[in-house]
């Protein structure tokens, strides 16, 4: 088997018929999706439960509606030239206005000291934030991010976890080592730290994927829409570990598996439940290089991985536990207040045999995928990103205990895919296989 491979396989009919009805109407859609976002930012700036939230709404409906109204003129004007219009000038005033923005005032704002307090309503970073800050002191004491919340003197609570993995933590260090002013607190908030990764990893990704030009529908998927940019401002950890998931992925395009593997071991060792991204990738791996690359990226994955987790299950192995698998799980001392209107979730909360059913279907749709995942294995980097997109929403709509915000996942790798996808028609060869 050789390492030359054909690119995508020829799409679907049905999508076919989409992809060149949205391309005929391009500035139709973006109006459509702008609009849409201004309406969701509005209404979450009026109804949020958080503080961050509802700072977030009222800067991001400026944003969409400056790119919402910038749609409308190039639509409504016929000159072809000059910068103005150029479709990036929406996204640019996205990224300004419903990105940076919101991110900048909350940073400041979360100088007064409302961290740690049970009062949604004056949070300025979601509570991962000062969570993950907290693991990287912790590790830096006592070797192991965790709080052992059964030798605690009172009863835990949500805030005693940090149900991430021990890399999740590096996130942290720099408020850890270098905090204690008001200048270096806001300048080393980790939201800062999750934002220059994912902004890190993107370039590393399009570089990597030798994509000449990032289509605008990516953007608008990875980066515009609403999930991407609220994450941005009031939490962040997701866009740093999708990051490297893309990473991990370009790095297996371009049939460099132990790279991947050692990207991959970071992500796994930060966020155990985007671990089904590996099996993809593992595939990914077997189709192009096949098995003795498999093998390479399989002993990488797993040696990495114990380099990463042993030495801090060690320090408490009862405290990692309790932390990584049985708090996501809903099997911790505390119930994980994960519990988004999905489906999963509204089927799990009628009674036992909803959970049962809950599970069922998340089993069956685990399934179905991992058979579409052999009979059709991924042999370029968009098809591996769109497989792990479809896992990863089901995974997020099917669990009994969920949360709205993990839909980035999706939406960044559906964005990506497009970038790859356009890199991939460039590079399309002939397979000697």
């Amino acid at each position: 088997m050789t390492t030359e491979h054909t690119a995508v396989r020829p799409p679907a009919p049905a999508l076919d018929r989409w992809r060149a009805l949205l391309a005929a109407h391009p500035l139709t859609v973006d109006l459509v999706f702008y609009l849409g976002c201004t309406v969701y930012a509005i209404a979450l700036a009026i109804t949020g439960e958080f503080y961050g939230f509802r700072i977030w709404g009222s800067c991001a409906a400026f944003g969409y509606a400056f790119a919402a109204a910038h749609t409308g003129w190039l639509m409504a004007t016929r000159r072809r030239a000059g910068l103005l219009r150029s479709r990036w000038v929406g996204l640019a005033g996205i990224g300004v206005l419903s990105m940076l923005l919101p991110l900048t005032v909350l940073v400041i704002r979360r100088l007064t000291g409302t961290d740690w307090l049970y009062t949604p309503f004056s949070w300025s970073a979601q509570p991962e934030v000062w969570v993950i800050e907290r693991s990287a002191s912790l590790l830096l004491d006592h070797g192991t991010p965790y709080v052992d919340v059964a030798a605690l003197a009172r009863a835990p609570e949500v805030n005693d976890y940090t149900p991430y993995g021990p890399v999740m933590a590096v996130f942290g260090l720099p408020r850890a080592l270098f905090g204690g002013s008001p200048v270096a607190d806001a300048l080393t908030d980790a939201r800062l730290v999750f934002a220059l990764t994912a902004c890190v990893c993107a370039w590393l990704t399009i570089r990597l994927s030798r994509t000449p030009r990032v289509p605008v529908r990516a953007a608008q998927f990875a980066m515009a829409c609403p999930l991407t940019a609220l994450t941005w401002a009031v939490a962040g950890p997701d866009l740093a570990i999708v990051g490297l998931m893309l990473v991990a992925a370009a790095l297996a395009a371009r049939d460099r598996p132990v790279a991947s593997a050692i990207v991959l071991a970071l992500v796994i060792s930060a966020k155990l439940i985007v671990a089904p991204a590996a099996v993809v990738l593992a595939v990914l791996v077997f189709a192009r290089l096949g098995g003795r690359a498999l093998a390479r990226f399989l002993a990488t994955t797993v040696l990495a991985c114990a380099v990463l987790n042993v030495p801090v299950f060690l320090v408490n192995p009862r405290a990692f536990v309790e932390h990584v698998i049985r708090f996501p799980a809903g099997l911790g001392q505390v119930t994980s207040p994960a519990a988004s209107p999905l489906p999963g979730y509204l089927i799990a909360s009628t009674g036992p045999a909803g959970k049962v059913a809950a599970f069922v279907l998340l089993a069956g749709a685990a399934a179905a995928i991992l058979v579409w995942l052999l009979r059709r294995p991924p042999v370029a980097g968009s098809d591996a990103l769109w497989r792990i997109a479809v896992g990863l929403g089901a995974f997020t709509l099917l669990t009994p205990a969920t949360r709205f915000g993990y839909l980035v996942y999706p939406c960044v790798l559906l964005g990506a895919m497009l970038c790859f996808r356009r890199a991939e028609a460039g590079d399309a060869r002939p397979t000697s296989s």
